[in-house]
């Protein structure tokens, strides 16, 4: 645990930013204007990834997708890299790095891929009333992904250079935990002076500054096959055993702020006629504190070793994910940066956090100052009812245009 060290370091940032952050910035007219003017192309380019489904291991919609920023990034003069995944049957990872002749390196990271499956972009395409965006992804996280493209095109039409580097990753798995991304993930933010995430704000108008870590759990029992009507006593019945093995919630919370763990996957048998002999489930488990992950892996392997059907056999195993993004000092200096910016606008932005887990928090991990929930405001998050708030895209754009500017010219000093 490093909380002491980053206490300590934070320290030291909160004194070099407070001037930049503390009083808020006049309007900037010039980028105001264009945020405004970019809103109707913002949304129609917007439309046309939504309906286009990526789904995280939809090899052909992730690559359409990036194929379209890809090309308008390249436009801009980014340097654009196609980069394998780092696990099988998924899109490659997109890297667009540009050069200027500041001081800042500053890192944007946003995802393509959906939790929804093939054909529900054309089930539910893109559409838009009076006060919201839907469709499939259009929060989580294509409305992000695509306002960075526009906050990018307004700082080159706008001829700014005055940065170290700009690098903006384009990834495919998040939803499943980022397995094609980790180590890709892990060298960017090792290499940059701050993190801009566009994950999608809540509503109302809430960046997020803090957020859980999320893993995945599996018990798997083996048990042994039989015929259910003729002989089931023969049988050693895993779908049994496995109930009686997730039976966690006198242990675990379901909601709440703290950790929680969820039943999200459970699969048995094969025939109506046949005792199981193999039964799964997956556990989706996310905590503030990165302890409490070994306090989960520890009961349910205890709870392995007692069965309640004879010569099952269970086995846990888990899939790690995202650490927590915890409460720090880097994150809320940049948090009281984007307060000052909406200020200049006659608006207010708030600080809030949630369950939802973020490559912002590996940013945190590497002394990295990190901002997430960049993206418009939105909720209903992996439902059919997902939404963006229409009202939040231009104040958004402008937000992070400003944001990557500033960072640009000033960027934070290191956690650690």
């Amino acid at each position: 645990m490093r909380f002491k060290a980053i206490a300590l370091a934070g320290a030291s940032l909160l004194l070099a930013l407070p001037v930049h952050a503390a009083a808020a910035p006049a309007k900037d007219a010039k980028v105001w204007e264009a945020a405004e003017a970019a809103r109707g192309d913002e949304l129609k380019l917007l439309g046309e990834v939504v309906n286009i489904d990526s789904g995280t291991g939809d090899v052909e919609g992730g690559r359409k997708i990036a194929a379209i920023l890809a090309a308008r990034l390249k436009a801009m003069g980014f340097a654009i890299e196609s980069l394998k995944a780092e696990a099988d049957g998924l899109p490659e990872n997109t890297v667009a790095t540009l050069n200027g002749t500041g001081k800042g390196r500053v890192l944007l990271i946003g995802h393509i891929d959906t939790v929804f499956e093939s054909g529900t972009a054309k089930a539910r395409p893109f559409r838009m009333d009076a006060e919201k965006a839907y469709g499939p992804g259009v929060s989580d996280e294509k409305g992000g992904v695509i306002e960075a493209v526009y906050a990018l095109q307004i700082l080159h039409d706008q001829g700014f250079k005055d940065f170290k580097q700009i690098v903006f990753l384009i990834e495919t798995s998040e939803e499943r935990g980022s397995p094609g991304t980790h180590k890709l993930i892990d060298r960017l933010v090792h290499d940059t002076d701050a993190e801009l995430n566009l994950e999608p704000g809540d509503t109302p108008d809430v960046m997020t500054v803090w957020r859980k870590g999320g893993s995945s759990y599996t018990i798997d029992v083996t048990g042994r096959a039989a015929h259910a009507g003729i002989a089931p006593q023969e049988g050693r019945n895993a779908a049994t055993e496995l109930i009686h093995q997730i039976q966690l919630d006198d242990v675990f919370p379901k909601s709440g702020d703290g950790l929680t763990a969820n039943l999200t996957i459970l699969q048995a048998g094969t025939r109506g006629n046949i005792i199981p002999d193999h039964a799964s489930a997956q556990i989706n488990v996310r905590v503030r504190d990165k302890a409490d992950y070994d306090k989960v892996q520890a009961i349910m392997a205890k709870n392995a070793q007692t069965t309640i059907v004879p010569d099952t056999k269970v086995t846990v195993t888990h899939e790690g994910s995202f650490p927590p993004l915890a409460d720090n000092p880097g994150t809320n200096a940049l948090a009281a940066q984007a307060e000052a910016i909406y200020a200049g606008v006659g608006l207010k932005i708030t600080r809030g956090g949630n369950g939802g887990s973020s490559e912002s928090a590996n940013a945190y991990e590497a002394g990295v100052a990190a901002l997430d929930g960049l993206g418009p405001a939105a909720a209903n998050f992996h439902a059919p009812g997902e939404y963006l708030l229409l009202g939040t895209v231009t104040p958004r754009l402008y937000l992070l245009t400003k944001l990557i500017e500033e960072l640009g010219q000033n960027p934070p000093a290191h956690l650690k």
